[in-house]
C-alpha cells in the first residue's frame, strides 16, 4: 500500500528522531495521517450507505450522517494544529 522511499529508510537506519522534524513538518504529518484514516473509514461507510440507499430511499439521512462523522477527525486535527 505504501512504499518506503530510500530517504525515509536511511533516516530510520541512521536513528532519526522526532526532534529532527520542525513544528510545521510534524503538523503536516499529523493532518496527513488524519486525512488518510478518514479516507480509509469513509471507503467502507460510503459504500455501505450507497448500498442501503439503493434498497431503501429512507436511509439517506442516516447514510449521510454516518459518512460525515469521520470528517470530524480531520477537522479536529486542523484545530489542534492551529491551537498548538
Amino acid at each position: 500500500m505504501f512504499e518506503i522511499t530510500p530517504e525515509i529508510a536511511m533516516a530510520v537506519l541512521q536513528g532519526a528522531t522526532l526532534e529532527n522534524f520542525t513544528d510545521s513538518g510534524a503538523a503536516a504529518i499529523a493532518v496527513g495521517l488524519a486525512a488518510l484514516a478518514t479516507g480509509y473509514a469513509q471507503r467502507g461507510i460510503g459504500s455501505a450507505a450507497v448500498g442501503a440507499m439503493a434498497e431503501d430511499d429512507s436511509t439517506f439521512g442516516k447514510g449521510l450522517i454516518l459518512t460525515v462523522i469521520p470528517e470530524t477527525l480531520v477537522i479536529l486535527a486542523l484545530v489542534v494544529v492551529f491551537l498548538v
